[in-house]
């Protein structure tokens, strides 16, 4: 284990954060470890999204309107049925 020292903390941001802890029923300390925990995860998921560009890597959206390509699917089929089960056409 490591040990940090923040400085130049104002004494508000202090008080709010010792708040915080003491609202969790936790110290200052244990508050903090979890704070810093959390956002070394965050950024570990950030730089996953980051290197991961899914199939297009150029940059293009790959967003699919998952309910429109069912029944793009169920038209091609023909099987293209309502919410309830029941043929639409």
């Amino acid at each position: 284990m490591v040990a940090l020292q923040v400085r130049g903390v104002s004494e508000a941001v202090r008080s709010a954060l010792a708040s915080e802890a003491e609202r969790r029923g936790e110290s200052l300390q244990v508050f903090l470890l979890d704070v810093l925990e959390r956002e070394a995860g965050n950024a570990r998921n950030r730089d996953f999204v980051r290197r991961y560009r899914g199939p297009f890597s150029d940059g293009r959206d790959t967003t699919v309107d998952v309910v429109e390509v069912i029944h793009r699917d169920r038209r091609r089929d023909g099987s293209a049925r309502d919410g309830d089960g029941r043929n639409d056409r």
